[in-house]
């Protein structure tokens, strides 16, 4: 394993710039997701450390050594695809040994660490199959044994679990987690699935229109957005468009539409007074009041929808401004909502995130 370090790297095609000037650090032994919508750059940006595409602008270090311009088969790396691409003509034995065989490895050390990466992945009986008789599930982790098997020093999956059934994702990312840590492996992971990077990263890097929005831990990047964009893309979350009434010492004043109420906020970045600020609520950070009380930080609406999902209430609550919000309500369940019914929607002043014009 070695660490891995991108400085300033740039990637166009024709006068569109894929990748402007990103820069990151992956330390030895640790997984970190490159996470964001589709055509962000991050598919882009991890083909570039594979060596499929040379960067237009930067350097790539693996270690103290420069590999921007080296051959993809001169960097030891292994790419898991989110298509597998095995191939359909041979077994799964001879799938796995394919990149030994390109590296002339002995035919006897081929057969034990092919086996040996079957196992790795729970496959180990299955060598004489074809693709076409396993699922995808068993599919993706041939693919992921094939890329074991020639020993590299960085692991690249690209979106290696979106063809699998929400079920099997889940049960998926674990295992690759597990088995990257247990073999100490460097690992970059491109994801646009919020849940997926959150739960299987060391550190993400949220991307979008080619540039790094926010680099941290899956904790910090949930707990504090750096821009409303990251607190948009980030889980589910509403978003509004309140004016700032007034802003002191870390705190905003946000003035609510249609009603004589303000909402506080003591998370705030480049607030202007007078200027619309993008307001960024989670739904299960909100409260719902039955009665007004001045000393919270309340705004009125009217229940519009209420689903029951066993451990919470789904709402759909208009707000005074005529905004739609989502709640979800996990606690006073034995006293339900009704559609129709006016309340107050509560949420702490931390967990109000105000972002200005210069944070969108």
């Amino acid at each position: 394993m070695v660490e891995v370090r991108l400085e300033k790297v740039m990637k166009k095609f024709g006068e569109i710039v894929a990748v402007r000037e990103v820069s990151f650090e992956v330390r030895e032994g640790e997984i970190l997701t490159l996470l964001g919508p589709s055509g962000c750059g991050k598919s882009t940006t991890l083909r570039a450390i594979a060596g499929f595409y040379y960067p237009d602008g930067g350097k790539i270090f693996f270690g103290d050594r420069d590999v921007t311009t080296m051959p993809p088969q001169e960097r030891n790396t292994a790419m898991v695809f989110q298509n597998y691409a095995l191939w359909p003509h041979m077994s799964v034995h001879n799938n796995v040994t394919y990149g030994l065989k390109l590296r002339n490895v002995p035919k006897e050390e081929q057969n034990r660490r092919a086996q040996s990466a079957l196992e790795m992945v729970d496959m180990g009986k299955f060598g004489d199959r074809m693709p076409n008789k396993l699922s995808g599930g068993q599919q993706q982790r041939i693919a992921v044994a094939r890329s074991l098997v020639v020993n590299p020093d960085v692991l690249l999956l690209d979106e290696p679990l979106s063809n699998l059934d929400a079920k099997l994702r889940v049960e998926t990312r674990r295992e690759i987690r597990d088995l990257v840590k247990n073999l100490d492996l460097t690992a970059l992971y491109v994801t646009h699935d919020q849940e997926e990077a959150l739960s299987i990263s060391d550190f993400i890097i949220v991307m979008d229109q080619g540039v790094v929005r926010q680099t941290g831990k899956p904790r910090a990047i949930w707990e504090s957005p750096a821009n409303a964009f990251v607190g948009t893309f980030i889980g589910e979350a509403n978003h509004l468009e309140l004016p700032v009434a007034s802003k002191a010492n870390g705190q905003g004043t946000l003035s609510i539409p249609n009603s004589t109420r303000t909402l506080k906020s003591s998370y705030t970045i480049d607030l202007e007074e007078g200027k619309p600020a993008k307001v960024v609520l989670r739904p299960e950070k909100i409260k719902v009041d039955f009665t007004e009380d001045l000393t919270k930080n309340q705004m009125p609406g009217r229940i519009r929808t209420v689903m029951f999902m066993g451990d919470h209430e789904r709402i759909t609550c208009r707000l005074a401004g005529g905004v739609d919000i989502i709640i979800k309500r996990s606690e006073g369940l034995s006293d339900p909502v009704k559609v129709g019914q006016n309340v107050f929607v509560q949420v702490e002043p931390s967990q109000v995130f105000a972002f200005g014009p210069n944070a969108y």
